[in-house]
């Protein structure tokens, strides 16, 4: 395994970094000050809009899709380190680059199983950014974390599928341009496997009995950048049958597919959400006094930031071998890895975040510091894409199946 960036990766590294340095960092304060002057919450502050034209400028744009016709195609070893980078100002950087989830999963989705019909109408308006998307699969009302449980019913009659459930936490869907939902339910309930009762369907926001009913927070949090979080009904919302994505049965395959490269990202982010943390570490501890000394002379402030800086270092290292992994022998052989990195990556942040609050004081649990949102974020993300212990069950009976 060798993980030395080739020139390909330097070069958008550079020019990822440059951009990062020189429009996303100092718009930050820019969106929070336009924000708050907003007539809706879910409206794009203008300089994400501004911040979009640059990073489209600039070729630093859907990076994330492998698929060459459609997006940059890049390797996942190639785009984990830009990722990273990204990671530092999630509430911006993704969504300048047109990296947010969960678009760039539908994205894929529609790249690898939608028609040619469905890629006109709904993934060219998503890579050009115009026009944003939601997934929707867990339920209230049952452990999504098995997602064979999922109640959504999808019957056929005649030429159309009519949806009708209840989802919550739909990622996107509160945003005004989200146009366009990626809803899983049952089209065969009774079905023999389990696993084959699942599909998918497109279902467009304005369908007749399609409702977004509210905002869920997240640990108080809105998380407005992303378009929120809804809660959204389905009551017999019909669509024609050509919005099948795939085939009948085929929504729990497509789900994992949709869920492997998505790992990646998501724990290539919290690594640069770590560094982040790191970062305003040591700038709080050379600046502050406490008891007669820095605190960065502090023994336990110094503890934390080597053990914050070892951490960082090997999962890094563990992600970046997923990735490569999944490069040369596929998602399904790298199952092992993408199941560790989801366990590691967001609990080792959440304790470097945690450490960096606790170094801020009350800084660190307020607004004027990026630190509480970013606990929010990597905490959530122990249980989104499948809570840890799911995946601690699936690797324990993996590695115990060796020895039975």
């Amino acid at each position: 395994m060798d993980f030395t960036f080739d020139a390909c990766t330097e070069e958008l590294r550079a020019r990822l970094l440059a951009f990062m340095d020189e429009h996303v960092y100092p718009a930050e304060q820019v969106a929070h000050e336009q924000r708050e002057r907003l007539s809706s919450p879910w409206e794009n502050p203008p300089v994400v809009e501004e911040l979009k034209a640059e990073a489209r400028r600039q070729g630093l744009w859907n990076l994330f899709l492998p698929d060459a016709e459609h997006g940059a195609g890049l390797t996942n070893l190639q785009y984990a380190p830009l990722a990273e980078i990204t990671g530092r100002s999630p509430q911006l950087a993704p969504t300048a680059t047109n990296c947010a989830a969960p678009d760039t999963g539908n994205m894929e989705v529609l790249a690898q199983f939608g028609d040619e019909r469905q890629k006109k109408q709904w993934l060219e308006p998503l890579l050009a950014g115009e026009i944003r998307s939601a997934f929707a699969m867990t339920e209230p009302d049952v452990a999504s974390s098995d997602a064979t449980n999922i109640t959504t019913h999808i019957r056929r009659e005649g030429d159309e599928y009519v949806v009708t459930g209840r989802k919550w936490y739909i990622s996107g869907a509160m945003h005004p341009d989200c146009t366009i939902f990626i809803v899983m339910g049952k089209t065969d309930p009774d079905g023999a496997d389990i696993r084959r009762q699942q599909s998918m369907v497109l279902v467009p926001r304005d369908t007749p009995g399609v409702t977004v009913k509210r905002a869920m927070r997240v640990f108080g949090y809105e998380d407005h950048y992303h378009g929120g979080h809804a809660e959204v009904v389905f009551d017999e919302a019909r669509v024609p049958v050509s919005n099948l994505i795939g085939e009948e049965g085929g929504g729990f395959a497509i789900a994992q597919a949709r869920l492997g490269p998505g790992r990646i990202h998501h724990c290539m982010r919290l690594i640069g959400m770590a560094e982040r943390a790191i970062e305003l570490m040591c700038r709080r501890a050379v600046s502050r006094d406490a008891f007669g000394k820095a605190l960065a002379q502090q023994g336990v402030v110094q503890n934390w930031i080597a053990d914050a800086r070892v951490a960082v270092e090997q999962l890094r290292l563990l992600v970046l071998k997923t990735a490569w992994m999944m490069d040369t022998v596929g998602n399904r052989g790298a199952h092992t890895e993408i199941q560790a990195i989801k366990i590691a990556t967001p609990r080792t942040v959440v304790g470097i975040l945690d450490r960096a609050i606790q170094l801020y004081g009350a800084g660190g649990v307020s607004q004027d510091f990026p630190l509480a949102e970013l606990y929010a974020g990597a905490r959530t993300l122990m249980i989104a894409d499948g809570p840890d212990e799911v995946h601690q069950r699936s690797l324990a009976r993996r590695e115990l199946k060796k020895y039975r």
